[in-house]
């Protein structure tokens, strides 16, 4: 559909395409405020590349602190600084078996934003 655009009396634009009906439509089942947010803080977590491997490590299989460091080179304490930040936003969940605590994605909704995720960028 080609948008056409006039110009208006007082030198704003116009869109003539979409009727007010329609967006009035649109309007009615609104996003909340604090939906917004929330999926904005998602993918602010998703926006961190460690982050971002994490998800990836666990999303093949449950893993320990110890275990999460060594794949991505770093220390214990930032791992599990990072770990916290995902749990916070229910990314990641912990089960604890003794003194070892073992973290696995929360649920299939974050592996099914990072699995689209890496197929719409092969499609690139």
């Amino acid at each position: 559909m080609e948008k056409i655009w006039i110009e208006a009396s007082e030198g704003e634009d116009t869109c003539t395409c979409t009727s007010a009906d329609s967006v009035q439509l649109m309007q009615e089942p609104q996003i909340t405020e604090e939906q917004a947010v929330g999926i904005a803080e998602v993918f602010k977590a998703l926006g961190d590349p460690t982050r971002v491997k994490m998800i990836y490590y666990l999303q093949q299989r449950e893993l320990c602190v110890h275990d999460l460091a060594t794949l991505l080179a770093m220390g214990q304490s930032a791992v599990s600084h990072q770990l916290r930040y995902l749990r916070d936003l229910h990314i990641v969940k912990r089960r604890k078996v003794g003194k070892t605590v073992f973290y696995s994605l929360d649920d299939d909704h974050i592996e099914q934003i990072f699995v689209q995720t890496l197929g719409h960028l092969q499609h690139m």
